[in-house]
């Protein structure tokens, strides 16, 4: 595991340790509050950074990275400018095995930056051969090493060795953080200094202890866990968190409470609002859905051409750019769905969709005819279902109609939800995979010559 880290002093600090899912920017946020002087965000592949265009998002006052599907791989904000580190990773403990691909691997990247890069370890099964690891690490001239100080096979209900840690300290004449404290001896605050003493370490990196309470860092002491969970709800809509991994880092903070009321209406959540109301800031949700709505308006009234207004071209299909993004609708109501009951009301046809995907990047792009009148995002995505949500939007969009986002009334689609839950949402039949460069179901309907790029900053 290798960590890209901006100009940090690694002498008596105390760290948020990069978690699987756990380190993204409300806990992160919420670390610093508390007192963490440095974080390390969750896991970024290396590959998939290489692939991500770095994008200014004025709704939220973040710098995201965006990858080519629109997903955000990476947000950040300004407030943990210079605190954050940056962990490339995806190899994990097995470059344990290969230490010249380990030396490799750090001369290059401390050659090839001026930033300080540090790298975290386990220890291996022999004291002599993890002291003759790290002496190899310190050679490529890096910042500091992590130590965890349990075997790359052990787990956290082994114990850890703070002997090992102690003996790499006092080896290496560059910082060592301690790791792997949090089952056996962090508890509270004041631990952190007891376990960095026991290590002889430089500063302590704490893992599921900050991920259980991150006020963990605080001097006074842990605050009450609804408090603390409360305070990360609301970074996680301020900074429109996904929920389900708000909800995961909600669970591994309620531990063995989640059979309690309150969890199980956790674990029934399905969006952020219902988690808002499980907590009681159910007006805390709607007030700051408000805000970011007024602060996107206000960004397309600025830039008129991220707007998606409809336009017809020459082919006859009205075109938008835009994308289903599920996070911004209800599980249980999508545009196809939204479109398909409108069309019963109507008593007009069924919605038929053609699809095609493309050879070269196997994308799909999806033509939605309603009424005689064909409608297309011109933004293609990464599966079929994706492009046909996204060609109903702009039917839905370019007549006016609602399309289920959060917070739209539509009380018959969850009568009908209720009356028939297992019918197909998009239509009467399951429709055929899409075979690459071919259409999914009816003949080849014209897509238009160009492809427009996603829109900068979404």
């Amino acid at each position: 595991m290798i960590e890209h880290s901006l100009s940090l002093c690694y002498h008596n600090k105390l760290i948020l340790a990069p978690m699987v899912r756990v380190g993204t920017l409300p806990m992160r946020l919420l670390a610093l509050d508390y007192g963490a002087d440095i974080v390390y965000c969750e896991e970024l592949i290396d590959l998939k950074m290489l692939q991500c265009k770095r994008v200014v998002n004025e709704v939220l006052s973040t710098v995201d990275f965006v990858a080519p599907d629109d997903r955000v791989v990476f947000r950040t904000c300004k407030r943990e400018q210079s605190r954050v580190v940056f962990q490339m990773g995806g190899m994990g403990a097995a470059l344990l095995s290969d230490p010249d691909k380990i030396e490799k691997i750090l001369s290059t990247l401390v050659k090839g930056t001026r930033r300080p890069v540090t790298c975290k370890i386990r220890i291996l099964p022999s004291l002599e051969d993890t002291l003759s690891l790290v002496k190899r690490i310190e050679r490529t001239g890096i910042a500091a090493v992590a130590v965890h100080g349990r075997k790359r096979e052990e787990r956290p209900q082994h114990p850890v060795s703070c002997e090992a840690i102690r003996a790499i300290a006092e080896t290496l004449s560059i910082p060592v953080i301690a790791n792997g404290g949090s089952h056996d001896h962090i508890q509270e605050y004041l631990d952190i200094e007891d376990f960095r003493q026991a290590t002889a370490a430089s500063s302590v990196m704490v893992a599921r202890a900050a991920m259980w309470n991150p006020s963990i860092f605080l001097k006074e002491g842990l605050r009450p866990l609804e408090e603390v969970m409360q305070k990360y709800i609301r970074y996680a809509v301020q900074y429109e968190n996904h929920y389900t991994n708000t909800k995961y880092c909600l669970c591994q903070m309620l531990r063995e409470q989640l059979e309690s009321p309150q969890g199980r209406l956790l674990h029934a959540a399905q969006s952020s609002q219902e988690i808002c109301e499980a907590f009681g800031l159910g007006a805390f949700y709607e007030e700051m859905t408000q805000e970011l709505n007024a602060r996107r308006a206000e960004f397309l009234a600025r830039t008129p051409e991220a707007a998606g207004e409809p336009a017809e071209d020459t082919s006859g299909i009205i075109k938008m750019a835009v994308k289903f993004d599920r996070r911004a609708y209800s599980p249980q109501i999508t545009p196809k769905m939204c479109l398909l009951e409108w069309c019963r009301r109507e008593k007009l046809a069924q919605p038929v969709y053609d699809t095609v995907q493309r050879p070269l990047d196997r994308l799909f792009c999806s033509v939605v005819t309603v009424a005689e009148q064909k409608y297309q995002s011109t933004l293609w995505d990464k599966s079929k279902k994706l492009a046909e949500q996204a060609a109903a939007i702009v039917c839905l969009r370019s007549r006016g109609l609602p399309e289920g986002r959060l917070g739209e009334d539509s009380p018959s689609l969850h009568k009908r939800k209720r009356e028939a839950p297992d019918q197909d949402p998009g239509g009467p039949r399951a429709q055929e995979p899409a075979v690459p460069g071919k259409l999914c179901k009816k003949p080849f309907v014209a897509l238009g010559s160009g492809e427009e790029s996603p829109l900068e900053g979404w």
